[in-house]
């Protein structure tokens, strides 16, 4: 059964996506310190601020570092995807993980934020594994920032009066500005998807 290694650093929604996680047949480990984050996979969850979210994966970021060197898969969901970048215009003052090249900017829109609600994905890299067997769909976002990146990481984006950056993806490290514990069958299958990497 495969092992999969939720991040609870006080911040994510950790109840769902165990539940996503437990219903598709793998092991959910709530990770509440550093030492239990010996898993198959990693899933960094969060909702919030930047510089708090920072502040409060510290402990755990040298053990995250160590997964990721060893070509474990880590899927980062929106505030935990964020935090890979090397920084975000929410906490200029905050480094963040700096596994992706790249910062967070608020979204460039005319549009009500945070941007809340469901939002159809434009796939744009057909070879990601996130999306196997995914042509399109409609997922859950609840957000007010997105990555920028600096490299050809965009996986998929969406339309919030802008072009919104939705995943990310490189080598071993995925990344989900929207929710997929939230987003129904689209959702479970990219978490299906994850969990068979």
């Amino acid at each position: 059964m495969v092992k999969v290694a939720i991040v609870d650093y006080g911040m994510g929604n950790i109840g769902s996506v165990y539940n996503a996680v437990n219903h598709l047949g793998a092991k959910p480990i709530v990770a509440t310190a550093p030492s239990k984050l010996n898993a198959d996979k990693v899933i960094i969850p969060g909702v919030g601020a930047f510089g708090d979210g920072i502040k409060n994966l510290a402990p755990f970021i040298p053990k995250i570092r160590e997964a990721l060197a060893s070509d474990i898969p880590l899927l980062g969901i929106c505030l935990g995807s964020q935090m890979l970048f090397e920084g975000s215009d929410e906490s200029p003052r905050t480094k963040g993980l700096s596994v992706m090249k790249g910062k967070i900017t608020k979204i460039p829109t005319r549009l009500k934020l945070p941007h809340i609600g469901w939002n159809s994905l434009e796939i744009k890299r057909k070879a990601c594994p996130l999306f196997r067997g995914i042509r399109d769909g409609y997922v859950y976002f609840v957000h007010s920032y997105h990555a920028l990146p600096k490299e050809d990481m965009v996986a998929a984006t969406t339309r919030y009066g802008c072009t919104v950056t939705a995943s990310v993806w490189k080598r071993n490290i995925f990344g989900t500005q929207f929710h997929p514990e939230k987003s129904g069958a689209v959702g479970l299958r990219m978490l299906k998807n994850f969990l068979e990497l």
